[in-house]
């Protein structure tokens, strides 16, 4: 086996690995005005970014995102299927792929270093609020509810901003000091 099949090989089986880890997080969910839960999958993806670095977490997104949308329930409650994708929550999962992109683009540009990182995944942060909260309005509203911005702030971000910076903090601390440990 050549050194490049083996990095090859070793990436996929990281990828695979993480997308089952972030289904395992989602899974471990507290209910919250039954629409938005408080999920273990924002740690999941963050550890994901810090340990594996954008390509590799965007890759275990994608895998994660295409088993759900065929069916395996790898969502949140156990769920799957395009209609959790096109639902009201929805877009915080999609959100997911815009964050390792952005923390791939970022870590490109200027290092795997940890204000990089940290600067990277507060921005892919905000920019999954703002996906996943433009989908729940969008969806809200088409249905009849007349959720405004403030009030999808209030229930979708708000509530899970210090929770999700303890995430943050906690994924780079384990995902750093794992990096010393595994062939990453």
């Amino acid at each position: 086996m050549t050194a490049k099949t083996k990095s090859r090989t070793l990436d996929l089986v990281y990828m695979a690995t993480f997308a089952g880890i972030i289904a395992v997080c989602s899974w471990i969910s507290i209910a919250f005005l039954d629409i938005v839960p408080f999920t273990l999958q924002t740690f999941a993806v963050f550890l994901a970014l810090s340990l594996l670095g954008g390509r590799r977490a965007f890759g275990a997104l994608v895998v994660y995102v295409l088993l759900g949308a065929v069916g395996v329930p790898v969502f949140s409650g156990f769920k799957s299927g395009v209609a959790i994708l096109l639902g009201p929550t929805g877009g915080y999962i999609t959100g997911f792929l815009l964050m390792a992109l952005l923390f791939w683009g970022a870590t490109t540009l200027f290092g795997h270093r940890l204000p990089v990182e940290i600067g990277a995944m507060a921005a892919g942060l905000l920019v999954c609020y703002a996906a996943g909260t433009a989908q729940f309005l969008l969806v809200m509203q088409s249905g009849g509810n007349p959720y405004t911005l403030g009030a999808a702030l209030s229930m979708c971000v708000l509530p899970f901003l210090p929770i999700d910076a303890v995430k943050m903090a906690a994924a780079i601390l384990l995902g750093r000091r794992l990096r010393r440990l595994l062939p990453v």
